[in-house]
């Protein structure tokens, strides 16, 4: 998670998991269905870890539901917290306003989504924040009624001044917990922004976006599905990178660490795999190499993990809405031999790509013992990466 900039009011996003997802008609709840190839959950949370303003996530979850979001986000849970829900929306995010009350440094600005809106853009969240800025104690995205709405007596009702309200909701924090402690009607409120109209607030309408289309009915999942692949275009990125063998050094691959007489020199742990996969990522994106976003000079990448190179690679992909395919990688070396580790190196890059294993393929192979790899001086991998991003970007 970023630290907190001195310059900007610190900001958690509080995502709500809790629900069970009834009213969609999936046997599991909506949050962890696949969408794009990853849980609708890892569509929210990838958005928020990805935006520069947001500085840490709070994942609201059923009491026993921890261990089944970690399997829906893969790699991502281990940069977010958790706190358990209650037993209505309302008593979910009161319990995370609780919970964040007691860190040592609490947020200034909250932003309060529901799991169940995977499509969140960038933009949506930088409208919020920039509310928060010029001074607002809340915001909410908001998009115009389009379709003709008529009252039970079947006479038509005045669009012109109807809005449709989405998540995320922004907030001062102080304000948004006030609101909770003061709320003493016997219904249960729609969202957090009633609440704080409730007690004397306004709230500023932002732009919201047809991509946050929440998932609540039977057949909303499936339009989800038609829309991301609709307004997607695919592109592909080649990466390639080599390490030096040295002796008595630990040899990382594929993301685990695989016994050997000899492990690779570099600047982080030098995976080369891993470089290669992020090369080719990043070239998808048309984002530059691995070097351009962590530049070897850099002290602070020395025998940094590569996990967290292929983690912000799929992080820049959910930030621009897309999506990861496939992920292609060929280990080219004398030994060791790659067999045995293939699946669990499979495993591991998908988790932390927040995809599905079988999106993943590993090979091996050898150069005759011709060149460097072939006299056991050093590794080389190549990658292909297949990814679709908005097609108007």
């Amino acid at each position: 998670m970023r630290p907190a900039m001195s310059t900007t009011p610190r900001l958690t996003a509080i995502v709500l998991a809790a629900g069970s997802g009834s009213r969609s008609g999936a046997n599991v709840p909506k949050q962890y269905r696949l969408l794009g190839g990853k849980s609708v959950l890892a569509h929210s949370v990838g958005a928020f870890l990805a935006h520069p303003r947001v500085d840490d996530v709070l994942l609201v979850v059923a009491a026993d539901g921890e261990v089944d979001v970690r399997a829906a986000l893969g790699a991502l849970g281990d940069r977010v917290r958790f706190t358990a829900g209650g037993a209505t929306r309302r008593d979910s995010v009161a319990g995370a306003l609780a919970f964040l009350a007691g860190d040592a440094n609490p947020p200034r600005h909250v932003l309060v989504h529901d799991s169940a809106r995977p499509g969140l853009p960038a933009e949506v969240i930088g409208r919020l924040v920039a509310a928060l800025d010029d001074g607002a104690a809340a915001a909410m995205p908001v998009l115009p009624v389009v379709d003709t709405l008529v009252g039970s007596d079947g006479n038509v009702v005045d669009r012109a001044a109807l809005r449709r309200v989405q998540t995320p909701q922004a907030f001062i924090f102080d304000i948004l917990r006030a609101a909770h402690l003061a709320w003493t009607s016997p219904d249960e409120p729609t969202d957090d922004a009633q609440m704080v109209r409730a007690i004397g607030d306004e709230i500023v309408p932002v732009d919201g976006d047809a991509r946050l289309e929440k998932i609540t009915l039977p057949g909303d999942h499936e339009r989800m599905e038609r829309l991301l692949s609709q307004n997607l275009v695919s592109r592909t990125g080649m990466g390639f990178d080599v390490h030096r063998l040295e002796k008595g050094e630990a040899l990382w691959l594929g993301g685990i660490l695989v016994p050997h007489s000899h492990g690779l020199s570099g600047h982080s742990d030098a995976d080369v795999a891993i470089h290669a996969l992020v090369d080719a990522i990043l070239g998808a994106l048309g984002e530059g190499d691995i070097g351009s976003h962590f530049p070897p000079a850099d002290p602070q990448w020395r025998g940094a993990s590569s996990d967290k190179f292929l983690a912000f690679a799929a992080e820049r992909v959910a930030a621009q809405g897309g999506v990861i395919d496939h992920a292609d990688l060929t280990i080219i070396c004398e030994a060791p031999k790659i067999g045995p580790h293939r699946e669990a190196m499979r495993a591991r890059l998908a988790d932390v790509m927040g995809v599905g294993i079988g999106q993943v393929s590993v090979k091996a192979t050898t150069t005759e013992r011709l060149g460097l790899t072939g006299r056991r001086e050093g590794i080389a991998a190549q990658a292909v990466a297949t990814i679709r991003l908005p097609g108007n970007r």
